[in-house]
């Protein structure tokens, strides 16, 4: 339950919530990956305890695992608690492919809840993580609540992007703002997920992650220091005979290393905009122009399902464009 970083975000919403009013909707908004839904989350279960008359807490938001909120909410059952999500595509398939959108009969399903008092106590919570992925007659649907909201309620919107929402939706809300974390703050926040991690593992997944704890994990598991390490040796001496780009192709080609396969289109322009901001001029040029195509080329990949071998071959490639550039400059 503890919330790493962000604490003066976590402070102001704190206050808030200790004021003789709370405001009725929350944009909770930054990069992906820093911990925005479970800070909202973690939110929700407080001021539904509260509300239901619950003390004693240590913490800003902390609640016990006994506490009987936090055992509806986490059992999913709690009648004043409500959390919208892209759902799977498949019901029989949840951890498989989700949805595109979080749908406007999602939205239209609190309707029955909005039109009652709450349940348990004087308070209700939506959690929408994230409102970027709400369709946009769900937007409209939504924003009805929004101006007038029901009683009680208290609306928690997620958003990666907050600028590509409808502004009469971020006009009713309260903006609150999380950064991305420190490098200290993202070890934490990683090791507390993966207490086996050895330390080497954790800084790699810290430097991968950069400064979003989510991001990092993405990559736990998968060897991502020996990934960067391929890639930062080819973009160091251009690798003339082609022998560490055919190693790197045989290795990440085959259906078995999909998922590292996946990771290496991820890191390579990420690698490569780390490469640029240490250039200048016509190397800078370059080193620019090799982020555009890598990419695009990382895009591309997967959604027209691109022949693997040949396109880590191709990546590194750009990547080895990267030596006669920067000796160049």
């Amino acid at each position: 339950m503890t919330i790493v970083g962000n604490r003066a975000g976590q402070a102001a919403f704190r206050a808030a919530l200790s004021g003789p009013s709370m405001h009725h909707a929350w944009l909770i908004a930054g990069p992906e990956g820093i911990g925005k839904a479970g800070f909202a989350r973690t939110a929700a279960i407080r001021m539904l305890s509260e509300s239901a008359g619950a003390r004693g807490f240590e913490g800003d938001f902390d609640v016990p695992p006994g506490d009987r909120t936090r055992g509806l909410i986490e059992a999913g059952s709690h009648p004043d608690f409500r959390l919208l999500r892209r759902l799977p595509k498949d019901v029989d398939k949840p951890d498989q492919d989700l949805a595109r959108s979080i749908t406007i009969a999602q939205v239209r399903g609190l309707q029955p809840m909005f039109a009652t008092a709450p349940s348990m106590a004087a308070a209700r919570v939506v959690v929408i993580d994230a409102i970027d992925d709400l369709e946009r007659a769900g937007a409209n649907a939504l924003l009805k609540n929004l101006e007038e909201p029901p009683s009680g309620t208290i609306f928690l919107l997620i958003s990666h992007a907050p600028g590509r929402l409808l502004p009469t939706i971020r006009s009713r809300c309260r903006l609150l703002r999380f950064e991305t974390l420190n490098d200290d703050d993202v070890a934490a926040a990683i090791r507390s997920a993966r207490p086996e991690a050895s330390d080497g593992e954790i800084a790699a997944l810290v430097r991968a992650g950069g400064g979003s704890p989510g991001r990092g994990l993405r990559f736990a598991g998968l060897d991502i220091a020996g990934l960067d390490g391929a890639i930062d040796a080819i973009a160091a001496d251009g690798d003339p005979d082609n022998a560490r780009r055919v190693k790197l192709a045989k290795a990440l080609g085959g259906k078995a290393a999909q998922p590292r396969y996946e990771a290496f289109l991820d890191r390579a322009p990420t690698i490569i905009a780390r490469l640029a901001r240490t250039r200048t001029g016509g190397a800078l040029a370059q080193a620019l122009d090799a982020h555009s195509r890598a990419r695009d080329l990382s895009g591309a990949a997967i959604g027209l399902s691109l022949d693997a071998q040949a396109t880590v071959f191709e990546m590194a490639g750009i990547v080895a464009g990267l030596h006669a550039s920067g000796t160049a400059r």
